[in-house]
């Protein structure tokens, strides 16, 4: 896979937001990676670590304070012309976390999924739009009868498959999924995980699929980021990190994973990291996790790991491999 060029290049993004006098909350800090045409790139971590900030920064829902964000080699934002910026908007779409929140309650599914026609197709008719909604509720699952309906009439399921017709409306290449199934019901999470990854086969698109279920992200992702206080502290294909993370962030996390074997989950020792997820006003200095870490060194906290290839295609921030 990384012989094909990237997608999507993220360069030094950096989001900070100004909030109050003289203060500063650091939501993503100085973090680089790539994801490749046809790939799924997961994003995990706690809440509040910045992940659905890096999905908003990369399909422009927000300026970056600095850094790039490329697709198909052309830097997003800008001083860009309007048609170029919309070519752009009608390639990069998002699926968002709260399928009860960002659906219209005043508009009819047929309304909401036609939206983003009106705008990238001005000289489509009425009816052609119509049939075009029709096929989107099929390829997701819902019936066509279901186009006159409110979001109110609707499971939770349902609407977040309403919410990925929208996103597929105007034929993307790359979709953001920002925790698409942290709303759902544990049964319907995997009905929508399948979905994706079906929808993923026919179309050929790209995911960034943002979690903080572990468990789940593996099921979907060619590779994963394990992400903590707006930095990236490990990237490896996913069975490479679940077999062998390095990190002892990522360490910690999959030890919270049960494992359906009994004698193995008895025998298993947890990870249990000690004190709170540090503020994001005041972030430690060094390694952001030197304050929680069970491994932590002295440098630890002076020094801000070096972000290195410490196996084949196997990255890591952590002095533990410098």
């Amino acid at each position: 896979m990384q012989d094909i060029k990237p997608l999507i290049e993220v360069e030094n993004l950096t989001k900070h937001f100004s909030i109050g006098k003289n203060k500063t909350l650091q939501a993503v800090d100085n973090i680089s990676f790539t994801i490749y045409k046809g790939e799924t790139l997961g994003l995990v971590g706690e809440s509040g670590c910045g992940k659905s900030t890096v999905g908003r920064t990369l399909i422009q829902l927000y300026t970056p304070t600095s850094g790039k964000v490329k697709y198909a080699g052309e830097e997003l934002g800008g001083t860009r012309g309007e048609t170029s910026k919309r070519s752009i908007a009608k390639n990069i779409q998002m699926i968002y976390q709260d399928p009860y929140s960002s659906l219209n309650p005043r508009m009819t599914v047929l309304e909401i999924i036609s939206e983003g026609l009106v705008i990238h197709y001005p000289n489509m008719s009425q009816k052609e739009r119509r049939n075009r909604v029709l096929e989107l509720l099929e390829l997701v699952g819902l019936n066509q009868y279901h186009a006159n309906r409110y979001p109110h009439e609707f499971s939770g399921g349902q609407r977040q498959r309403v919410g990925i017709a929208r996103a597929l409306a105007v034929d993307p290449t790359f979709i953001v999924a920002d925790e698409p199934i942290a709303a759902l019901d544990v049964s319907i999470q995997a009905q929508i995980v399948n979905l994706l990854k079906k929808l993923q086969e026919e179309k050929e698109l790209t995911y960034l699929f943002i979690a903080h279920d572990l468990s789940m992200v593996k099921h979907i992702s060619d590779r994963i980021a394990v992400m903590y206080l707006g930095h990236i502290m490990e990237l490896a294909e996913s069975e490479e990190l679940y077999s062998n993370p390095l990190h002892p962030y990522t360490q910690a996390l999959l030890s919270a994973i049960p494992i359906p074997d009994p004698k193995v989950e008895r025998k298993r020792e947890r990870i249990i990291l000690k004190g709170d997820v540090p503020n994001p006003i005041n972030p430690p200095t060094g390694c952001r996790f030197s304050t929680r870490c069970p491994k932590a060194m002295d440098i630890c906290s002076l020094k801000t790991p070096t972000w290195l290839e410490a196996k084949s295609n196997h990255f890591v921030a952590c002095h533990l491999y410098q």
